[in-house]
């Protein structure tokens, strides 16, 4: 018998040949990937950022000289910028409002399985569907300008919180909604007096991290005419304006990092 305390007992456990075996294929598998990849993804062409670097030299002195001269065109921009910031709100309320409902038919532990898969196969669906692709479905609908963008980050959104919220129900304890059921209470009294108290924490700090998420995607999404910042950029980019596109790149850095700074701080309070 060996004792607890031999250094027989303090070596760790070896792996056998079949758990060696698989993990040396595993590791193997991915350098094989990496290697059928490498064309796919040129990093052949690494060499050309030290060729082209006059090219690249003269395009970032633009962007470290921007352009904030113009009082009246920096307060338009920072307009913009509370547009995008607008649209990413509302996308994230909408999008919590449906999550909810959504997140409880997907849950395995709420919802029987002939519910829960095709409602889930629908989150993936959506979850899938970037942003971009639902915003132009949506420009087509109800025409270019913000409300597309809304729309496009509450479907989107709706996805990623359903897959996230279910998850949360799913890892419920199950004594408190035992206790709720014991004392006679309907399957709706359950959710709210048994699950939603244990799972409220983290959905709110999901929901929060999804709206900081929302507010560089809104950003984004005014490329293809969904208001906001974005269409601004754009429009300086087409125009080879670097000097601007820096000054709007420097608000759009400021407004994310205030965003997260506060997310955070409500975070901590909330959670």
């Amino acid at each position: 018998m060996v004792h607890p305390s031999s250094p027989e007992a303090l070596q760790p456990p070896r792996a056998s040949l079949p758990e060696k075996l698989l993990s040396w294929g595993l590791w193997l598998g991915f350098g094989l990937l990496l290697a059928l990849s490498f064309k796919g993804a040129q990093i052949g062409n690494l060499p050309l950022l030290g060729r082209n670097w006059d090219n690249t030299s003269t395009y970032l002195r633009d962007y470290l000289h921007p352009d904030l001269s113009d009082l009246s065109t920096v307060a338009y921009y920072m307009r913009e910028m509370w547009v995008t910031v607008q649209v990413a709100i509302w996308g994230t309320v909408l999008s919590i409002i449906l999550a909810i409902p959504f997140s409880l038919l997907c849950a395995t532990n709420i919802a029987p399985s002939w519910i829960s898969f095709p409602v889930r196969r629908l989150m993936d669906t959506l979850r899938a569907v970037n942003e971009l692709v639902i915003g132009t479905a949506f420009l087509v609908a109800v025409g270019p300008g913000p409300l597309a963008g809304v729309l496009a980050l509450a479907l989107h959104n709706t996805g990623v919180l359903a897959k996230l919220f279910s998850e949360a129900v799913e890892a419920v304890d199950q004594p408190p909604i035992e206790g709720v059921r014991a004392t006679g209470g309907t399957r709706l009294q359950e959710i709210v007096w048994g699950i939603l108290p244990q799972v409220g924490p983290l959905w709110t700090s999901f929901a929060l991290y999804r709206f900081e998420s929302s507010a560089r995607s809104a950003t984004v999404l005014g490329l293809i005419g969904a208001g906001g910042i974005g269409q601004v950029l754009f429009d300086n980019i087409n125009s080879f304006n670097y000097a601007r596109v820096s000054a709007i790149a420097l608000i759009i850095v400021a407004a994310v990092v205030l965003i997260d700074l506060t997310s955070a701080t409500l975070r901590k309070r909330l959670v």
